[in-house]
């Protein structure tokens, strides 16, 4: 770190969230992707909601569901 940086007025913890949400990016496949979209524009919802719902039923179908 260099010398001259000077911290005297900075304030500690002022960015610190005690529980962040992690948001973790997925990059699927194209031809996968394009499928999602479709489907989403059929069921006039988000690629995101169609994504979590095709997760949950493959997690609850392997026994994991929460």
């Amino acid at each position: 770190m260099k010398k001259e940086y000077d911290f005297s007025k900075g304030e500690r913890g002022k960015f610190f969230r005690p529980d962040p949400e992690l948001r973790i990016p997925v990059y699927l496949e194209p031809q996968v992707a394009e499928a999602v979209r479709e489907h989403a524009r059929k069921r006039h919802t988000t690629v995101g909601s169609v994504v979590n719902e095709l997760l949950r039923k493959n997690l609850r179908a392997a026994g994991q569901d929460r």
